[in-house]
């Protein structure tokens, strides 16, 4: 095999020279698959930070995966003799990312070592709802206050749960003046930025471009006046810039692909990303979790034992509507945008289900942040900054269990949510909430707010007052305590619809149940109690 492999590229060499003489035409991106690692050696010890080697020990997963093993060098510059440049490789797909002309794929296809060539075409957007680069600083404390407090992280701040020994991996479009701004002082003067790389200019400095990544790393782990704009305050970071900006969103998922390798490599626990791939390679039936390249490799960073966090996206008052990739990833915990005004969905926040019907997102945070940004403070929108809030949050809940799993913790974090185990498309279970970690307050009884009355062909739902009692005027002093979340779930477990009710009575909500088929149910959830009604 090794004399054939040579001859190969021998004569690819010759072929090389006189195609040179030929005009070059435009090219385009495309992933190499090969069939196989055939040769290759691999050292864990050398490859892995003493954490991934950690992590994968507490796993139960092997050091020796043939996932982690490099590709085969001689596959590699074989293909290079057709192509112009290398973009990156994957280990964990044994594939390469390069540019090509349309006449060199079938030739590249032809290799006895290639598996298949694939188009890379993909458009990234960054959860960002604004471009909160040109608009006025806005000091809002109140609202500072209230993204902590939104998910009880005061009982994280008492208990000196900060994210200590957690190591996150934030995946943006750029971190300027990180190395600089007050809000990150902490972190830098404890050397907690361990390690960064910019995967478009191949490099090591990430300390430029947009701002939208000193926003995201603020609401995992800033501070504004010793107050903490995230919760993770005491964590370490890595920080790979993966995208171009906001101004300039053409981009590929095998920046995403290489930073997760690269993060997985250097023992990240966790991976923040408020990126999304969307429609201008894919269709809504391809949010399945499986098709997107960038899906899979989610999946791939959570078989390595890291927990994903991404954003759900902000395609909620487009017509896409539904996340986007990977946040279809069913190992991903998906992240909607609350209304800091309202407390239930922001309208730009992206909906669910998946294509293949599976709850998505499984939790929200505030959609509208208290930021720092690149130079000072301010107020931006975006489910962007919902998904390093609950990152930080994680980084969190890990600390007060170190012996969970990434998939444990994911689903811990979901019960942890206010309104489980109701759920729909478009809040998941609601928000996290840090006392369900620290009080161990998982089993509690929870008062009943409300019951069910059936009649003949209707079903009322009556709330109670905090004396238990029904009343006739409903009287609640905060506008957005006073939600009601119901839906209508099918045999199979999917949702048929799904309301929230501004509740101004005892009887808030009439049900005809006429329109309740054999098999399905409502779920009602109202001020933390949730309750079950079935024909």
């Amino acid at each position: 095999m090794k004399n054939k492999l040579s001859l190969i590229i021998s004569l690819i060499c010759i072929l090389k020279f006189f195609s040179s003489t030929f005009p070059v035409f435009g090219q385009d991106k495309y992933w190499v698959f090969y069939k196989d690692k055939k040769g290759v050696t691999f050292d864990p010890y050398a490859y892995f930070d003493a954490k991934a080697i950690e992590r994968r020990i507490n796993n139960k997963i092997t050091l020796y995966d043939s996932t982690d093993f490099p590709l085969n060098d001689k596959y590699v510059k074989a293909t290079m003799l057709y192509a112009d440049s290398l973009s990156q490789v994957s280990r964990w797909f044994n594939a390469s990312a390069v540019y090509i002309k349309a006449s060199e794929i079938d030739n590249i296809t032809k290799l006895p070592f290639v598996s298949s060539v694939e188009p890379i075409a993909t458009y990234s957007e960054l959860a960002q709802y604004e471009n909160d680069d040109k608009a006025p600083a806005k000091i809002d404390e109140k609202l500072l206050q209230e993204q902590i407090q939104r998910m009880k992280g005061d009982y994280f701040i008492k208990n000196n749960i900060n994210g200590k020994g957690i190591r996150i991996a934030v995946f943006d479009a750029g971190f300027p003046n990180v190395d600089k701004h007050p809000a990150f002082e902490h972190i830098r003067a404890a050397k907690r930025i361990l390690k960064t790389w910019d995967f478009v200019k191949n490099r090591e400095f990430v300390y430029a471009f947009s701002s939208h990544g000193a926003m995201t790393l603020s609401c995992i782990a800033g501070k504004y006046n010793d107050k903490p704009i995230g919760l993770a305050t005491e964590a370490e970071f890595l920080l790979a810039r993966t995208e171009m900006s906001n101004r300039e969103p053409f981009s590929e998922e095998e920046n995403w692909l290489a930073a997760a390798e690269w993060a997985d490599k250097n023992g990240a626990n966790i991976i923040s990303s408020s990126l999304g791939y969307t429609n201008k390679r894919y269709f809504q039936k391809d949010m399945n979790g499986k098709t997107a390249l960038v899906s899979r490799a989610a999946n791939m960073a959570a078989s390595k034992g890291m927990l994903v966090v991404n954003a759900a996206g902000n395609e909620g008052t487009s017509a896409w509507k539904f996340m986007g990739a990977p946040a279809d990833a069913d190992s991903v915990l998906s992240v909607g945008g609350y209304d800091p005004e309202t407390n239930y969905k922001i309208n730009f926040s992206s909906f669910g289900p998946t294509a293949d019907k599976r709850l998505k997102p499984n939790v929200c945070a505030f959609g509208t942040a208290f930021v720092a940004d690149k130079e000072s403070f301010t107020t931006a929108s975006g489910t962007s900054f919902s998904c390093p809030l609950i990152a930080g949050f994680a980084a969190c809940a890990w600390q007060t269990n170190r012996n969970l799993k990434n998939m444990a913790l994911y689903k811990e974090i979901e019960k942890s949510a206010d309104l489980y185990p109701y759920f729909d498309y478009a809040h998941g279970y609601g928000v996290p909430q840090a006392d369900y970690f620290t009080e161990k307050n998982q089993n509690k009884t929870l008062k009943e707010t409300f019951a069910f009355e059936p009649k003949e062909k209707t079903l009322d739902v009556v709330v109670k007052n905090d004396t238990g009692e029904a009343t006739g005027i409903y009287d609640a002093k905060d506008q957005k305590e006073k939600l009601l979340f119901y839906n209508i779930q099918n045999e199979d477990g999917t949702l048929q619809k799904y309301y929230v009710i501004s509740v101004h009575s005892d009887k808030p909500v009439t049900i005809d149940l006429n329109t309740i088929k054999k098999g399905q149910k409502i779920n009602v959830s109202y001020k933390g109690y949730q309750n079950t009604y079935q024909n």
